[in-house]
């Protein structure tokens, strides 16, 4: 039996052994394969389309991925207070405000004033 899974390049490759964690492509967001939340989102639907596989969490963390805070959640807080490549990451923190003219919700408006 074959695998995908994802490289260091966020690349999938196929491998004799399953991935040892899981993730989620979307937000860029990897985990343990028994995950609670990640088994939750399993059984709404939806997510298995964007679910993807590692070897190992440096892997995981190379191709740009941040630990769970519901399964790694001491992990997850060193990522969050150490330094880390955020222009890779689809995180908005303090320091990465909204761009001027995106849209905001409300009626088509964007921050700018246009519509």
């Amino acid at each position: 039996m074959t695998y995908t899974l994802l490289g260091a390049d966020g690349r999938p490759y196929v491998s004799a052994a399953p991935g040892r964690l899981g993730g989620y492509r979307r937000g860029r967001i990897y985990g343990r394969l028994d995950c609670p939340s990640a088994l939750r989102a399993i059984a709404d639907g939806g997510y298995m389309a964007h679910r993807v596989f590692f070897a190992d969490e440096a892997t995981a963390r190379a191709a740009g991925y941040r630990p769970c805070a519901v399964c790694l959640p001491d992990r997850y807080r060193e990522w969050k207070n150490g330094p880390h490549d955020r222009h890779r990451l689809r995180h908005r923190g303090p320091d990465r405000p909204r761009r001027v003219g995106t849209f905001d919700g409300l009626r088509g408006a964007t921050r700018d004033g246009g519509t």
